[in-house]
């Protein structure tokens, strides 16, 4: 952690250090201890990225790779590059650009290294290291987390084929968004809130699925920093916004927000992870849509409501300060309640969540077998292709399971140290 600046005078987040060495010793007694205490989170995440490495090599070399979007990415940074800047020019095999200009900036610099796109392999580890690299801004979250053990981190990279098949397999340009996402919350946890906001603002050019995560940040930033500070964050992101957008918006406003940033766009329905359940009819129909904005809304306002019971609107002094799993458990809950009441899911946005998946478990007073079980629904309701009606009904079952217990029981506890036998 930072020190504490001077205008502050303290730390925003309580948080005590907590990484505490290994008796070799007594190594073989230790274990039971290690994989519970997340004072231990450090080893077990050290062990996982040295073990992820060897797993994302062979998925690479021994799986195939299966084309879907990379080509259509090719595609419409090509156009950029050729000298179209008008978005209702730019498309790919799969349909127009509909993605801002961060993702833009991205994928060109892909199209340069890869030959033009045309050198899968080497893309292929790129986003090897891309995963990688998101793993290590992820745990130096969880190892300073003390409700999260560090067995849960075992469930959160090895184990998930969908997810290593999202990264290396197909190259979607979601993982990209969630790297940064992750960059500016280790920022933001270390109380750099301007850089923090360039990155989350940077994050949300590549993919808009970032803006989930605004409301959690919005509660955070005011009740940490006040409203004058909030201000300047929040133009700070609008203004990398205009700068990322600039020569698009120069050329034709309309078709650069419009196509970005479309809120009303209308997924396929046999792309759908979520909604297999419902006729096709109701999965387009507007009201539909209409009904799950408000739903979204009215749940967010909810756990609003509660975070403001719990934490006070304004930090005004120790006992309002936001504890670290606290702060993650705001925008976690945040960019949870959007993915549950989203209008479709689809494969690719599994990532969206999946990081966060852990902690929000951690947060709920499920029993730990309940939580590893609920983890494993979600996984196989991911792989299951394509989605069936029971795979959609799991898949809401444990969503609501997980937000029902946040709302009404969820809060992060930390864990116990057990208490040491009188002499």
């Amino acid at each position: 952690m930072a020190p504490p600046t001077a205008k502050h005078g303290k730390r925003l987040f309580k948080y005590v250090p907590q990484k505490k060495k290994i008796d070799f010793a007594t190594l073989r007694e230790d274990i039971p201890r290690i994989i519970v205490n997340p004072e231990y989170s450090w080893i077990i995440a050290l062990l996982l990225l040295l073990l992820e490495v060897v797993v994302t090599a062979f998925v690479i070399y021994k799986i195939p790779y299966t084309e879907i979007d990379w080509k259509a990415y090719m595609q419409e940074v090509e156009g950029v590059l050729n000298g179209t800047l008008d978005y209702q020019f730019l498309k790919g095999d799969t349909g127009p650009l509909v993605y801002p200009g961060g993702f833009v900036y991205v994928y060109s610099i892909l199209y340069a290294i890869t030959q033009k796109g045309t050198n899968i392999f080497l893309a292929q580890h790129l986003f090897a290291f891309l995963y990688l690299a998101t793993l290590y801004v992820v745990f130096r979250l969880y190892t300073r987390s003390q409700i999260v053990p560090p067995y849960a981190l075992i469930f959160m990279c090895c184990t998930s084929y969908r997810i290593h098949s999202i990264y290396v397999l197909r190259l979607f340009n979601d993982p990209v968004a969630i790297f940064f996402l992750f960059v500016a919350l280790n920022y933001f946890s270390d109380d750099k809130w301007y850089t923090g906001c360039f990155f989350f603002s940077f994050a949300v050019s590549i993919k808009m699925n970032i803006m989930l995560f605004a409301p959690g940040l919005l509660f955070i930033l005011l009740h940490s920093i006040g409203m004058r500070e909030t201000f300047y964050c929040i133009s700070l992101c609008g203004i990398i916004q205009l700068l990322v957008g600039l020569p698009f918006l120069l050329t034709n406003p309309v078709s650069y927000i419009s196509r970005s940033f479309d809120l009303g766009r209308i997924f396929l329905y046999e792309w759908t992870v979520n909604w297999r359940l419902i006729p096709e009819e109701i999965f387009v129909n507007r009201l539909f849509h209409l009904c799950l904005l408000l739903l979204h809304l009215i749940v967010l306002a909810a756990f609003a409501y509660s975070w403001t019971r719990k934490f006070g609107i304004r930090n005004s002094g120790e006992k309002r300060s936001l504890a670290f799993d606290n702060f993650l458990f705001i925008l976690f809950v945040s960019n949870f309640v959007g993915i549950a009441f989203s209008r479709s899911l689809h494969y690719q946005f599994y990532v969206w969540y999946f990081f966060t998946l852990p902690h929000l478990l951690w947060s709920t007073n499920y029993n730990p077998v309940l939580k590893l079980f609920i983890l494993g629904v979600l996984e196989l309701c991911w792989n299951t292709f394509p989605s069936t009606v029971l795979s959609s009904i799991l898949l809401h079952a444990c969503h609501l399971f997980i937000m029902t217990n946040l709302l009404f029981h969820g809060c992060p506890v930390p864990y116990v140290k057990p208490k040491k036998a009188a002499p």
